[in-house]
């Protein structure tokens, strides 16, 4: 048996490789190959990666039911952007005044602030506890967000995406224009996808050391950690606050995406997206949350050409819905013929529901 999991295991790669390469050229010629395109696609792909990652730390490694990452998303982009220079709403004094590097830290710290005050009341509980707390503090946060003045209430926060682009190079600039894409996007693209490198190297190192196994000992048998002396809560409550930090640093990468935020940016569908990429990538894989988004993103943006040459000429609206049924039916298609994804392995789909 082990060397049937050690020889799957490089097809695995191999797989998960061929089918990203295919959705990256998938995307290069339904957009023409215009940059601008691309450019637009592959910063969302990367941002959802990040979050993934995140709630892969949480599931995928730990075995915990998070049905709320979009809280941990929305803790991170407010407190970002409301430490950085900005505006709230039709105000017109600007505050704040942090640097972006030292915000993007203290968004991440939030969010795991809030995975620890979330994980005080849940985490010895049983999984399906955890499911309906997670919702519901993260439709409770959004709710709040609509009422505070300082935070922006519907209006939310604007005016803060000129701080990251005043780090940017001039060289990127030039870059930017001779691929006719606005250079505050392409600095943008960048700046994620080393964040992406970065989240995956420490992901890598982290989830693979001692503490890592750990964390697969308690999602496979919580009892048995334990019985082995391990503090079975502690390491549940260290998962819930980094994933829940990488959650809150993928918020604040979206707010620049997005360049304004408000409650609307943090709906419950958004968790549903970064579980769609768990399950395309595959739990428990450090690569896969990466190849997951980027399959994703491009069969959500990329497929107007598709559903019109099957189906005819259709309105927008039309096309827009067909787009989350073709997502669905890949879901379906991953589940029946491959459940543990592109990068993942048969035998982690045994959890033990935390």
């Amino acid at each position: 048996m082990t060397g049937l999991g050690t020889a799957s295991k490089p097809v695995s790669r191999v797989l998960g490789a061929a089918v990203t390469m295919a959705a990256l050229l998938w995307l290069g010629f339904s957009a023409g190959w215009a940059w601008a395109v691309i450019t637009g696609v592959l910063i969302k792909a990367g941002i959802y990666a990040v979050s993934a990652m995140g709630l892969n730390v949480h599931f995928g490694f730990t075995g915990l039911l998070n049905f709320g990452h979009v809280g941990f998303m929305l803790v991170g982009a407010y407190t970002t952007t409301l430490l950085l220079p900005h505006s709230l709403g039709r105000a017109s004094e600007p505050a704040g005044s942090w640097p972006l590097w030292a915000a993007l830290l203290a968004g991440m710290a939030a969010a795991a602030v809030l995975g620890l005050l979330l994980g005080i009341p849940t985490l010895r509980l049983r999984g399906d506890y955890l499911a309906i707390a997670t919702i519901a503090i993260a439709e409770i946060l959004r709710f709040l967000a609509r009422s505070f003045e300082f935070v922006g209430k519907t209006f939310g926060v604007l005016g803060f995406s000129g701080t990251l682009q005043e780090s940017r190079p001039d060289f990127i600039t030039s870059w930017a224009r001779s691929l006719d894409v606005p250079p505050s996007r392409f600095w943008l693209l960048i700046t994620v996808w080393l964040v992406v490198l970065g989240v995956y190297l420490v992901s890598r190192w982290l989830l693979r050391s001692p503490w890592g196994r750990v964390l697969r000992a308690i999602r496979e048998d919580e009892d048995a950690a334990r019985a082995l002396g391990k503090n079975v809560f502690w390491y549940k409550m260290q998962s819930l606050m980094i994933g829940g930090a990488l959650g809150g640093l993928a918020g604040g990468l979206l707010a620049f995406d997005l360049t304004q935020i408000n409650p609307l940016s943090f709906q419950a569908q958004e968790t549903f997206f970064v579980w769609t990429i768990l399950i395309l990538g595959g739990a428990a894989s450090i690569a896969g949350p990466i190849a997951g988004s980027v399959i994703f993103w491009v069969v959500l943006t990329q497929t107007d050409d598709l559903a019109a040459s099957l189906l005819g000429d259709l309105s927008s609206a039309t096309i827009a819905g067909l787009r989350f049924v073709l997502v669905g039916l890949l879901i379906m298609a991953i589940m029946v013929f491959r459940p543990q994804g592109l990068f993942g392995k048969r035998e982690e789909l045994s959890l033990d529901i935390q």
